[in-house]
């Protein structure tokens, strides 16, 4: 007969762990639904769904770093987002347009006027200047003597005429009982210095002119001496060369109507390079010192 085979016996089975339960207090479950009910007032903020990568697992970074940065202004925020600053260039193209020089300048007296000169951009000559030279001397004056344009000196110190060039314009006026301080108002036709001493452009003249001509109607000179061909061509009017325009007297009308005697003569620094025209200049001198 086979043998009886044993069957296994089982493992007796764990005891069912005994759970106590605690009631809290009452005090402890009103302070819990206190809390439970603020929370449930507070609003409630969903941070930006990750982007792909990061749901991939192509950021490491932690969610609560990268929340982090983002200042709280934008974590906060409610409504739709703010419009975009406005660029520079739409800035520029709204602000609005400069006022011309002959409009800007025709209430203006002398003083203003000299600051208007100071700050003027009306034309490209601006960006390359170190000082714009309104001008220099009496008020009133009896004789408003108008050069071409500032030199390497007087764009350095600001003032006309000065170095050389006014060193021997002194000595001219001074050989007809003219003074600088005491008699004569120095300025340019254009008030800031071309590149290289080269000779302005039309729209440069243009856009400086005006300054001339305010200054003229304020000073009232009772002659004006005119000195370079360029100066002459522009206050006259023509194209005519400077030796068919030197030797006589031009009228200036203003637009007062009243007539302004003017002589022409050449430039100072003219002078200085070519010594045999000083005879020719020292005519033109005599000639506006005359009783005209």
């Amino acid at each position: 007969a086979p043998a009886e085979v044993a069957r296994p016996v089982a493992p007796n089975a764990p005891a069912a762990p005994s759970i106590s339960v605690v009631k809290p207090a009452a005090a402890d479950v009103a302070a819990a639904d206190a809390a439970a009910a603020d929370a449930a007032a507070a609003p409630v903020v969903q941070a930006p769904a990750a982007a792909p990568a990061e749901r991939a697992g192509a950021s490491a970074e932690p969610v609560s770093a990268r929340a982090a940065a983002i200042p709280a202004s934008i974590w906060n925020r409610t409504g739709p987002p703010p419009p975009p600053a406005p660029k520079a260039e739409a800035l520029a193209d709204e602000a609005p347009p400069p006022i011309p020089v002959a409009e800007a300048v025709k209430d203006a007296n002398l003083e203003q006027l000299g600051e208007q000169v100071l700050a003027c951009a009306a034309c490209g000559l601006c960006k390359g200047r170190r000082h714009a030279v309104a001008g220099q001397g009496a008020q009133p004056t009896r004789w408003l003597v108008v050069g071409e344009a500032p030199g390497e000196q007087e764009d350095r110190q600001g003032l006309p005429f000065v170095g050389r060039s006014g060193q021997l314009l002194d000595a001219m006026l001074a050989a007809v009982g003219m003074s600088r301080e005491r008699d004569v108002f120095i300025t340019n036709v254009i008030k800031c210095r071309p590149p290289g001493n080269r000779n302005p452009k039309p729209e440069e003249i243009a856009a400086c002119s005006p300054y001339l001509m305010r200054q003229i109607a304020l000073l009232k000179p009772e002659r004006i001496l005119v000195l370079g061909r360029f100066a002459a061509q522009t206050l006259l009017g023509t194209d005519a060369t400077i030796g068919s325009l030197r030797g006589r007297v031009h009228q200036l009308k203003t637009d007062e109507g009243e007539q302004i005697p003017v002589i022409v003569s050449y430039h100072p620094a003219y002078l200085l390079r070519s010594p045999s025209e000083k005879a020719r200049a020292w005519q033109d001198l005599k000639l506006a010192a005359r009783d005209l």
